[in-house]
């Protein structure tokens, strides 16, 4: 089953609000993923990057650019509830 995206927003400390078409929102730390993957480094290094992000698509996943993205599953699964 997907979680699909409604909405997405940047939130301080490189964290992500995201608003599932379900209802629920969750927040997402993008932070430990700089020192899994290189790529997301850039969204630390090159200025004004981060605050990009958008939905994808059919609300599968979020972006920043054509090489940085994350799957609805991934924001979904290991995103904490907000309220």
């Amino acid at each position: 089953m997907f979680h699909k995206i409604q909405s997405v927003s940047p939130l301080p400390e490189y964290r992500l609000s995201v608003q599932f078409i379900s209802g629920e929102k969750k927040e997402y730390d993008v932070k430990p993923l700089f020192a899994r993957w290189e790529v997301f480094r850039a969204l630390d290094s090159i200025p004004g990057l981060f605050n990009q992000v958008r939905v994808d698509s059919g609300g599968y996943g979020i972006s920043w650019n054509g090489q940085i993205d994350l799957a609805c599953n991934e924001l979904y699964e290991n995103g904490t509830y907000a309220p």
